[in-house]
């Protein structure tokens, strides 16, 4: 069984101002996406940047089989929200945006305006065979390319640059510890006895203090010496099987030529203890050959309006069930 998530990069139907001009280029980009999709195989797929969730839907008739698509109510600005694309029919367990108790609203712009809510919403389901229950997280959070008052993708000065930077860290931090929220909800107090994933772009690396958020007790990480033995601490812990990827595949998108790993499968210990030892998790399609490439993105996304494929590659885990 495979799990994985994937930034499908602006997945609109055509007419709109972020997606493609014309239908031409709306149904090679859905073909590019589902030769992807059909050659990675995953059982369940968390997707972002769904702009439109009849895309989604369109998406999901190009693929072989039955599909079951779920997305999130919560969109942002650009009206680009989470979901999953699923062979087993997926029960949605929750839908958030709300920041948790006692985490107060964040400062977003310099005019002082608050956010208390996360930009995406945060979308978790329950997919059931008869061998396993998984419950899946998945999530798009705050986003490392700044833009500014004005629609302008370039700040006036450094001060500028800088403010809209901090702004932007704040909300992903509290994105990541909303996102935590649900996942101990998911992880019930025992991660040891339930199977929980949690899926997505967390637009920071696995050293980053947001994504370590997610993580739990510390000291138990895989390729640590601690990771071999069991504590209380697995009970709510998760897991990034990031150190199972091949060194020279750990990345899923470039920025201004910067190979980054910022799209993340986590998992609670009973998960883990189902990961497969060989092939176990990657980037790109699990039986690709060579390097796996990337266009190499800016500070402006507009560049990329209407363009095949995805900017992103898919990140993937596979286990036995």
């Amino acid at each position: 069984m495979l799990l994985a998530t994937w930034n499908l990069e602006n997945l609109y139907r055509p007419g709109g101002p972020f997606g493609p001009k014309d239908k031409a280029a709306y149904e090679a980009k859905l073909a590019s996406l589902a030769a992807t999709i059909r050659a990675l195989d995953p059982s369940l797929l968390g997707v972002q940047e769904v702009g439109d969730p009849g895309a989604l839907d369109d998406l999901a008739g190009l693929l072989d089989g039955t599909w079951h698509t779920a997305v999130s109510r919560h969109a942002d600005d650009r009206g680009i929200r989470v979901g999953f694309l699923s062979r087993l029919e997926p029960e949605v367990l929750a839908d958030v945006e709300a920041f948790p108790p006692k985490l107060r609203a964040v400062q977003r712009d310099d005019a002082g305006a608050l956010a208390a809510t996360t930009g995406r919403g945060l979308f978790a389901v329950r997919v059931a065979s008869r061998a396993l229950v998984v419950d899946a997280a998945v999530c798009h959070l705050k986003s490392k390319l700044l833009s500014y008052p004005g629609g302008r993708f370039q700040p006036r000065d450094e001060g500028e640059r800088a403010r809209v930077g901090a702004y932007a860290l704040y909300r992903r931090t509290a994105e990541a510890a909303t996102l935590r929220g649900l996942a101990d909800e998911l992880i019930g107090g025992d991660g040891r006895q339930r199977d929980v994933v949690v899926l997505g772009d967390l637009n920071d690396e696995v050293q980053a203090a947001t994504t370590q958020i997610l993580l739990g007790p510390p000291g138990s990480e895989l390729g640590t010496p601690g990771h071999a033995t069991p504590d209380r601490g697995d009970a709510a812990r998760l897991w990034n099987v990031a150190p199972l990827i091949p060194p020279e595949r750990r990345f899923s998108r470039v920025n201004s030529g910067r190979r980054e790993l910022i799209d993340h499968v986590l998992l609670s210990h009973r998960l883990l203890r189902r990961v497969t030892t060989g092939g176990a998790a990657g980037t790109g399609l699990p039986d690709a050959s060579g390097a796996l490439e990337l266009p190499s993105v800016g500070a402006d996304p507009g560049v990329r309006k209407g363009v095949a494929g995805s900017d992103h590659a898919p990140v993937w885990v596979r286990f036995q069930p």
